[in-house]
């Protein structure tokens, strides 16, 4: 039976079925947010704190990478605006160094790079809907992510600190060109076999 001729049968069937299909997808698009935040605050605690800067090193750049290739812009700003609000509510989804609680670790030292983690993961996702989905588009695509966070953690550095720009630069975006460009590249890699993944399966 065709779905015109069912919905001429059955002219509630429609209306019936469109709330299902919204609550479905309100709570596939909650679990994928849900999911995405716990990502982000496992690789958050994985760190390697550096004595030189209050910056440490930490996995949670790649989460933003990560999701913003994987998910729709939309999703992934929630994700990370999700993420953002539980750790100002006090869980623990933040790195432990610094050593801040909550709304307090939001506005620290290292506050530019996680509120810069919504737009970079919406930047990355609408640029790689834009380019491809190939191993290529997605390198560009996170980089220029990656960019947008190291910017966002410089300036407010730059306003926290009142440091001068070279100094800002040693803190902030130097020690971690090499390990975000690691970051980059697995981040792409993942997505990319993941494309391809999904690609056999249908």
């Amino acid at each position: 039976m065709s779905k015109d001729i069912s919905a001429q049968l059955h002219p509630g069937l429609g209306q019936e079925e469109a709330p299902a299909a919204r609550a479905s997808a309100w709570l596939r698009s909650g679990g994928l947010v849900l999911a995405g935040s716990l990502l982000a605050a496992v690789c958050a605690h994985i760190v390697l704190p550096l004595y030189f800067t209050p910056v440490p090193l930490s996995l949670a750049p790649f989460a933003v990478l990560l999701l913003g290739l994987l998910l729709s812009p939309r999703l992934a700003a929630a994700t990370f605006a999700a993420y953002l609000a539980e750790g100002a509510l006090g869980l623990p989804v933040f790195a432990p160094t610094p050593a801040l609680p909550g709304l307090a670790h939001l506005l620290g030292p290292t506050g530019g790079y996680l509120l810069a983690y919504p737009l970079a993961a919406a930047l990355i996702a609408f640029l790689l809907g834009r380019t491809g989905r190939g191993f290529a588009p997605a390198l560009v695509s996170a980089g220029l992510g990656s960019l947008v966070i190291l910017a966002g953690g410089a300036l407010w550095m730059a306003a926290f600190t009142h440091a001068s720009l070279q100094a800002v630069f040693s803190l902030a975006v130097l020690p971690f060109l090499p390990g975000d460009a690691l970051k980059v590249a697995a981040a792409a890699g993942v997505a990319a076999g993941w494309t391809r993944l999904r690609r056999r399966r249908l």
